[in-house]
């Protein structure tokens, strides 16, 4: 039976390119494009979208990088671009026509960052830009006539856990820890300080559930779920997504809880950057959970 569209539940749900033609003159739609540069804006865009940097959704707390902005200042934000609580919002991006640096996460982290926040109509284009382009359907350069809105910012605090909450819960018999990194980074050293992956923590690469020629696009979902069984995640468990720095994890986190519907599902959002911030926790290298424990790193404990 084919989908019925916008498919999806909780806070997220997703639109194909079809559903997004047919309501582009809704007036009670307001469509994000969050390419990665500016630029890839400036030369394409789907008609009516508002752009929007997810650049704009993090900064540095008290020396740790990638943390979320204030729910003041994203109100400012999404006041000055218009956007209210209201109005369904349709997020997209693309693999960048000007800079081709897209990697197809933009639209899962705004998507989960403007829930985040309190928007409680997200949907999310399936395919991107770039199927739309694909399929020939309308681009533009004109930019849409904008007013501030009055958003207020309510932030869910349930959709993620801190380092404490994470560290109480992970271990447990009901808890599934997903990691969305690469294998590599998983299995072995990436750009941070310690190698591997948090003790327990379950390989998922994000790019593993998206189709092989476009990462904004999901897999059929007889290969998601094969993917789920094959690693035994399941609707009946605590499903903790991480990755990097929380950027990864959005994929996840929107498709366990909005796409496949799973009750519980949060975002550890300091992630292993985070983690690796306390030289005293241990990370695991190779291809299992909890096998070949590094030893933790020399030196002072860090706040995160």
């Amino acid at each position: 039976m084919a989908k019925q569209y916008p498919f999806g539940s909780d806070f997220a749900r997703w639109v194909s390119t079809q559903w997004l033609e047919d309501h582009l003159l809704d007036g009670n739609l307001q469509i994000l494009d969050c390419q990665p540069d500016v630029h890839d804006y400036i030369t394409e865009h789907i008609p009516g979208a508002i752009y929007v940097s997810e650049g704009l959704l993090r900064a540095p707390l008290r020396g740790l990088p990638a943390q979320y902005i204030p729910p003041e200042t994203m109100q400012e934000i999404v006041r000055h671009v218009g956007l209210r609580s209201d109005v369904p919002i349709v997020v997209y991006t693309g693999s960048g026509a000007f800079r081709h640096i897209g990697d197809g996460l933009e639209q899962t982290m705004m998507a989960y960052s403007l829930a985040r926040f309190g928007h409680e109509r997200v949907h999310v284009l399936d395919g991107g830009l770039d199927k739309w382009k694909q399929e020939g359907r309308a681009l533009t350069k004109d930019y849409p006539k904008v007013q501030e809105s009055d958003f207020t910012v309510h932030p869910h605090p349930e959709y993620w856990v801190t380092y404490e909450e994470f560290r109480a819960l992970k271990d447990r018999d009901d808890v599934i820890v997903l990691d969305a990194r690469p294998t590599a980074f998983y299995e072995g050293q990436g750009p941070w300080s310690k190698p591997g992956h948090i003790p327990g923590a379950i390989s998922l690469p994000w790019k593993s559930l998206m189709a092989d020629d476009n990462p904004r696009l999901l897999k059929p979902d007889a290969e998601i779920q094969a993917l789920l069984d094959s690693r035994g995640i399941i609707p009946g468990k605590t499903i903790i997504c991480t990755c990097g720095t929380g950027r990864e994890a959005t994929n996840e986190m929107l498709l366990f809880r909005c796409y496949k519907g799973f009750p519980q599902v949060r975002i550890y959002e300091g992630s292993f950057t985070e983690w690796c911030a306390y030289p005293e926790n241990p990370t695991v290298t190779g291809p299992n959970p909890r096998e070949a424990v590094a030893e933790a790193a020399p030196g002072a404990r860090m706040g995160g």
